[in-house]
């Protein structure tokens, strides 16, 4: 069967509406066995550097199956969960989506979207984000988000000698990323007796709410040493707070992901640590695992760990990193 693709995204970073790569039929097809499939891959939001990457993995495994369209769309606020919820059920309503590859923006707001999904016959597999419950037959491809925090933890408390206070930016309370990230920041505190957590904001997902809150937090706590944000506008609203405040290198700053200006606020000493997951890695084994699960060839793991790196200035430039923070089709990341 022939197909022809029709490119609708480029690999930047945008805040433009939902995008995809379709596929137009040219002749027959049989079932489900080696017919033709559409997926719909729906990330917590659109615009961010982390989702376009997962985007390119999705994309990536997509175009290595026979006769499988990945459509791309999302909402633009990782706090937009009843917006989330409307674009699934949308999605589900149109009747020739097969598969539904999506990240949870809320884990219990969206268990009832998977249980739908499921008993139309739709094949559900989560990336980043799962539901609560989680059904055993639906796979999430992620990040181990306790360990990966827990070890970021253990790096901040070495910057700081082992001493210090800390502020912790969450995103978005309820999803079940973020719980995992402040769960694995928590046991780390734990280790450390001599870090003292005083101050917990969350930054709604948002750059602007993160510097407002970040900022708040350096006037109540002016001797405070350190920072762990979790996520990439958690990040970033925390880094502009710390530079505007002329605290550059006297508040240590650890986050999540690896947006662009994240890097280079790591190589201007703004930031001291970055969590570097594998998001290209997280849409490509996702959308794999929905084509194998729906052509019946294989069913795949109740949990999937993707991985993490942690990058600070002294990696930042290795191969191995320089992957992750570039991942392609040609060249992906292990």
């Amino acid at each position: 069967m022939k197909k022809v693709l029709t490119a609708a995204c480029v690999l930047v970073s945008v805040a433009a509406a939902g995008c995809s790569v379709g596929v137009r039929e040219q002749t027959g097809g049989g079932g489900d066995q080696g017919g033709p499939i559409k997926l719909a891959v729906v990330p917590k939001a659109i615009g961010f550097d982390f989702w376009e990457k997962v985007r390119v993995g999705a994309e990536c495994a997509g175009s290595k199956q026979r006769d499988v369209t990945v459509h791309w769309d999302g909402v633009h606020a990782e706090s937009d969960v009843s917006g989330q919820q409307s674009l699934l059920q949308d999605l589900l309503s149109q009747g020739d989506v097969k598969g539904l590859v999506y990240a949870a923006t809320d884990a219990k707001a969206l268990a009832d979207v998977t249980k739908s999904a499921q008993g139309q016959g739709t094949t559900v597999v989560n990336m980043d984000s799962g539901t609560t419950p989680q059904p055993p037959d639906v796979p999430v491809y992620a990040t181990n988000n306790v360990a990966a925090a827990e070890q970021a933890t253990d790096l901040l408390a070495e910057q700081l000698g082992g001493r210090g206070k800390v502020a912790f930016i969450e995103f978005q309370p309820g999803t079940s990323t973020n719980e995992t990230r402040a769960e694995g920041f928590k046991r780390g505190m734990a280790k450390h007796p001599g870090l003292e957590l005083v101050a917990q904001q969350s930054s709604d997902s948002d750059f602007n709410r993160a510097l407002q809150v970040t900022q708040d937090i350096l006037t109540a706590n002016p001797d405070l040493n350190g920072i762990y944000a979790a996520n990439e506008p958690s990040v970033l609203g925390a880094a502009e707070a710390v530079r505007q405040a002329g605290k550059v290198g006297q508040v240590k700053i650890i986050g999540w992901d690896t947006s662009e200006g994240e890097i280079q606020a790591l190589r201007d000493g703004v930031i001291t640590g970055l969590i570097a997951q594998n998001p290209f890695k997280m849409g490509y084994a996702a959308v794999n695992a929905a084509v194998t699960k729906i052509r019946g060839e294989q069913n795949p793991s109740p949990d999937t760990d993707t991985g993490s790196t942690l990058i600070t200035r002294g990696n930042v430039d290795s191969p191995e990193v320089q992957k992750l923070l570039n991942p392609s089709c040609d060249n992906p990341p292990a």
